[in-house]
């Protein structure tokens, strides 16, 4: 079950921000891949909020999930299939050695 809380403060261009609730002491840690829910996440939006105990970058609770509290939960698409975006290749080539190289 998800509680009710308050965002106190959203950083939008670093992605976080921490969300009050009684259940969440001192503050709840939020990232946005946790947000079910459409931006934009401003201070003083209510949120339901699903929650674990943590130590994250000060805090002791870190959101699972969280999204407006006037809405459904609109979780993200994602799929099991590798996507194009996050490939990376590595190509190494080596110079021959010269002709008068001892080694070859």
């Amino acid at each position: 079950m998800a509680d009710l809380g308050t965002i106190r403060v959203w950083n939008e261009d670093e992605g976080w921000g921490v969300i009050d609730s009684p259940h969440t002491p001192g503050g709840c840690w939020a990232h946005f891949s946790a947000a079910a829910g459409e931006p934009p996440f401003t201070p003083g939006l209510p949120v339901r909020l699903e929650w674990e105990p943590a130590h994250q970058d000060g805090y002791t609770f870190r959101a699972l999930r969280f999204w407006p509290a006037d809405r459904d939960p609109v979780d993200r698409i994602t799929t099991s299939q590798p996507s194009a975006a996050y490939r990376s290749t590595l190509t190494l080539t080596f110079d021959p050695p010269p002709p008068d190289d001892p080694k070859r």
